[in-house]
């Protein structure tokens, strides 16, 4: 039998449905989409946040019209004048307290002078300089004890954890997602062989190779499995331009040139159908040539 011959001599079109295959592949390439999308939205967002938040430094100053311990002055004028004339330290500036009422309104829902609290006073600045800047740290400790100085390093180390946990999970739903989808082409191709079981022993008691026959259930399993993976790749398309415009604020873009979505995910999605035909073919392969092999 000549594998480029023309027709369905075998009845695979009977044998695999054409039926539950693809609507269980469309399933399964709706779930990698969404997988791919979080793994690329998670890590622009990782990388916009850190971009932001790396070089920012967040000073506390309790009680800052007290005296401080060195330089004289008060305690907040004293760390003031220290983080704009360290070097390594950019736009030091001092919050005023309108601000920082108008920063703990929504949480306390009234105005915080009146509730009479020992608020410290907050500094922001930017560092510039090469590595860390917890060295600033015991610095302010002389000039004004009980300092606190939060920089945007530790976040964005958090943040960079976050996301490499997140790529993780995605990868392996990925694995999941594409073992699954080889165990479901392994159960279709089986069944297949089942129906058809009389038709293949005859044909190779006659001779035909066992490449011939296992071509030609291949090829019926990747046109199904590419027609699912093509449907749900489509499905999924909308799903994720509603769910990009609903990130849209947090990456800090209103707008994107191809709507929403990553141009590594337009990349994406046309793979999965390419992805989906090397596991149908591949799979159908392995499982027709290992049951012909039991036949001899």
């Amino acid at each position: 039998m000549r594998s480029g011959r023309r027709g369905d001599q075998l009845g695979l079109r009977n044998a695999l449905s054409d039926r539950l295959l693809p609507v269980l592949v469309a399933a399964m390439s709706f779930l990698a989409a969404l997988a791919i999308a979080g793994t690329l939205a998670a890590a622009g967002l990782a990388d916009a946040w850190q971009g932001d938040t790396q070089a920012a430094l967040t000073v506390q100053v309790p009680n800052p019209q007290g005296a401080a311990a060195a330089g004289g002055g008060s305690r907040v004028g004293a760390v003031l004048a220290m983080l704009q004339a360290a070097p390594g330290v950019a736009d030091a500036e001092l919050i005023s307290a309108a601000a920082v009422n108008r920063l703990l309104t929504p949480w306390l829902g009234t105005d915080v002078a009146g509730l009479a609290l020992p608020l410290p006073a907050v500094i922001t600045a930017e560092w510039t300089g090469s590595g860390t800047a917890q060295g600033l740290q015991a610095e302010l400790q002389k000039i004004s004890p009980g300092t606190l100085l939060a920089s945007g390093a530790d976040w964005a180390g958090r943040v960079a954890a976050l996301t490499t946990s997140l790529q993780a999970c995605a990868a392996a739903v990925l694995l999941i997602v594409a073992l699954v989808a080889a165990a479901v082409v392994a159960v279709a191709t089986r069944s297949g062989l089942a129906q058809r079981r009389e038709a293949v022993e005859i044909i190779h008691g006659l001779g035909a190779l066992d490449a011939d026959i296992a071509d030609r259930f291949a090829a019926r399993a990747m046109v199904l499995t590419v027609s699912g993976a093509i449907v749900g790749a489509l499905l999924a398309l909308p799903v994720l331009l509603w769910l990009a415009a609903l990130a849209a604020p947090f990456a800090g873009a209103a707008r994107s040139a191809r709507p929403g979505l990553p141009a590594a995910l337009w990349v994406a999605l046309p793979a999965l159908p390419l992805a989906a035909a090397i596991i149908g073919w591949g799979t159908a392969q392995i499982t027709v040539r290992g049951w012909l092999r039991r036949l001899a």
